[in-house]
């Protein structure tokens, strides 16, 4: 889930194989088109690209796995789009996320220096309010089973993990 340039495809491909299948989905025309070159250059037939908002995306059914790294916290609706994925995996399949956040219990000089150097490039206020991993966090935890939530570099990142209870069926 927005798969950006396709720079996790390598490592994908080294686990499934030529017989596996990716579907990179995102939203934008340059991404996709890094990843198309990336896919020609390593001659990969096995990838399928999507342009598609996160939230709008028709996962197929019986998906085994959802990866979201360092972006799902950019979309509105991230809570969704973890229920509609959660949904799609089949039985035990698992949904990972690798994302940003601010820290829990960061100094508010600290924060608002971050802040200060942030926002000529993001919309970091309206982020900060939104507080988007909260939402992925609790989602998660109501779509998922055996969810874990490790903080990551003094709070600033987050990898959440979680799967679908095995022998129920996807979409």
């Amino acid at each position: 889930m927005a798969c950006g340039t396709g720079l996790n495809f390598p490592l994908i491909e080294e686990i499934i194989g030529p017989t596996g299948r990716i579907i990179g989905v995102d939203l934008t025309d340059a991404m996709l088109a890094h990843a198309r070159d990336r896919i020609e250059t390593n001659g990969w037939s096995n990838v399928r690209l999507v342009q598609s908002e996160a939230a709008a995306f028709d996962f197929p059914a019986e998906v085994d796995a959802i990866l979201s790294t360092y972006a799902l916290t950019q979309v509105p609706k991230c809570a969704e789009v973890i229920a509609h994925g959660a949904a799609a995996l089949s039985g035990g399949g698992r949904c990972v996320v690798l994302d940003v956040k601010v820290p829990g219990h960061t100094p508010g000089w600290l924060a608002q220096l971050g802040t200060a150097v942030v926002r000529p490039f993001a919309a970091i206020d309206d982020w900060i309010v939104r507080r988007p991993w909260e939402a992925i966090r609790a989602a998660m935890q109501e779509e998922l089973a055996d969810v874990s939530w490790t903080e990551l570099l003094f709070g600033t990142a987050f990898l959440a993990a979680g799967a679908r209870a095995p022998g129920t069926d996807g979409v």
